[in-house]
């Protein structure tokens, strides 16, 4: 049995663990710390039993070291970040607040509690990024490893960066027991709207432009949320104190492709169910029309990364980690779940 702090657990990548912590571990006591910021949402942890949500921000080091101290917590593990990459262009200190500062006092808290005032209990906390830290590949670059240097290229990036060398050098430095997670790009249920599925989803519903940066052809190898959340546990559960494990979908696809792949799914779910003309009666494909007709391309983003590729060796023959969902049924899997959660997403898009 563990006692788990989850931050960030009100959002998308954290919703996602908890549900998935509580069906692996039901026994387990969470408690979620979110400051429920645009893309938290307290109703996606709506009727979870065992899970305590604590609204309040990370950079809170009292908080932090009361719940860790109150709640008899031994497993930290930290999604909370501002992640979109066009937030942090347009406004890079929110990034550099939550994903350093904040970071860094959770760790502060961690080291108080479990190493200056322990009773040598063990304890670990996990740390989630992303594989943005490691910058742009070219067409023929092999994927990124473990050992990649590090390059970010965007303020988002470089603020994940950051916080990544502070876990590392807690381990080095005091002896926290840590590890680190590098993530490719997620996507699936309770994800945001602002992000490519299910903006562009969202967006082909409704009649909407699908804007593609430039070319449409930047690569980015895309996981499925649970598929993270299981590699997540693995290296929590059997990862090397102080090591970092990249997990990845091992789907290497292009924007455009991805897009595409949305389109054509739309219209196949338009075609088979008659009533979604009804629900969405300014989609092309309630009038018999390709869902593609709404591409538009728009200029692209700066610092745009080209490529990005995940090297899993590592967390496959440490961790025992693969993705179990390739895209087209991990999409079709997610496809199914905002159509039928219309409730959710129709209130973010006004």
């Amino acid at each position: 049995m563990a006692d788990l702090l989850v931050t960030g657990g009100a959002g998308f990548i954290g919703t996602n663990f908890v549900h998935y912590w509580r069906k692996v571990a039901p026994d387990d006591a969470i408690v979620v710390l979110d400051a429920l910021t645009y893309a938290g949402n307290p109703a996606n942890l709506g009727g979870l039993p065992g899970v305590e949500l604590v609204v309040g921000d990370i950079c809170d080091d009292d908080l932090v070291k009361a719940l860790l101290r109150g709640r008899g917590i031994d497993t930290i593990v930290h999604f909370a970040a501002e992640s979109h990459v066009d937030r942090s262009i347009a406004g890079p200190d929110a990034f550099v607040t939550t994903n350093v500062v904040g970071t860094h006092s959770l760790l502060k808290a961690a080291r108080t509690v479990w190493l200056d005032e322990g009773t040598g209990r063990p304890h670990r906390f996990h740390h989630v990024s992303t594989d943005e830290v490691y910058g742009s590949l070219g067409p023929d670059d092999a994927a990124f490893r473990e050992d990649t240097p590090y390059a970010p290229n965007s303020p988002y990036a470089a603020s994940k960066a950051g916080s990544d060398h502070l876990v590392r050098a807690y381990h080095h430095t005091y002896g926290l027991d840590t590890t680190t997670s590098n993530c490719s790009n997620n996507y699936g249920p309770y994800q945001f709207p602002e992000k490519l599925i299910p903006l562009f989803l969202i967006n082909a519903l409704s009649g909407r432009p699908l804007p593609i940066y430039g070319d449409g052809m930047n690569v980015r190898d895309w996981l499925h949320v649970e598929d993270h959340c299981r590699g997540i546990e693995l290296a929590i559960c059997a990862g090397r104190p102080g090591e970092a494990y990249n997990i990845g979908g091992g789907q290497e696809l292009p924007n455009l492709r991805v897009v595409q792949e949305i389109c054509d799914a739309v219209d196949a779910a338009f075609a088979s169910d008659p009533t979604l003309a009804g629900r969405y009666p300014d989609a092309p494909a309630a009038r018999g029309r390709p869902s593609a007709e709404l591409k538009t391309f728009v200029i692209d983003r700066k610092g745009h990364d080209r490529r990005y590729a995940i090297d899993e060796t590592k967390a496959r023959s440490e961790l025992g980690y693969a993705p179990k969902r390739d895209f087209a049924q991990g999409f079709s899997e997610t496809l199914r779940w905002y159509l039928d959660r219309e409730d959710w997403w129709k209130p973010l898009t006004r």
